[in-house]
């Protein structure tokens, strides 16, 4: 009895220990899969790159007035009195290298901004 005990014991374990690592390594492969590349403080977009994001992400009624000599350029910082917001599911979708930035809306202009250190990588004039 003791045998049967400690053999179904390890077997329930061999199975727990297979079924673990199976499911680990499922979700390794899909957290891969879904995840986007990190924002950086540069992007290079197309022309229809920039129309779609223009198109999907312009609105004139969130358009901010820039603090006193803040020019929105590539590579400038964002002042912390600019509001930002996460890149829309819409845009994501249809230009998926701005999924892992923010943007604004600046002097009609579209900033796209690296949410980690907030500097602009693109600047997107219509």
């Amino acid at each position: 009895m003791k045998a049967r005990t400690s053999i179904a014991l390890a077997a329930a374990a061999l199975l727990a220990g297979v079924t673990a690592a199976s499911a680990a390594g499922m979700q390794q492969s899909n957290a891969g899969a879904k995840m986007a590349p990190p924002a950086s403080d540069t992007l290079s977009l197309s022309s229809t790159q920039r129309q779609t994001a223009w198109k999907d992400l312009y609105t004139g009624s969130l358009n901010q007035k820039a603090p006193a000599g803040f020019s929105a350029v590539a590579g400038a910082v964002v002042p912390n009195t600019v509001t930002t917001a996460p890149i829309t599911t819409k845009a994501a979708s249809d230009v998926p290298a701005l999924k892992p930035y923010h943007f604004a809306m600046l002097q009609h202009k579209l900033v796209i901004v690296n949410p980690s250190d907030k500097k602009i990588a693109e600047v997107i004039t219509r």
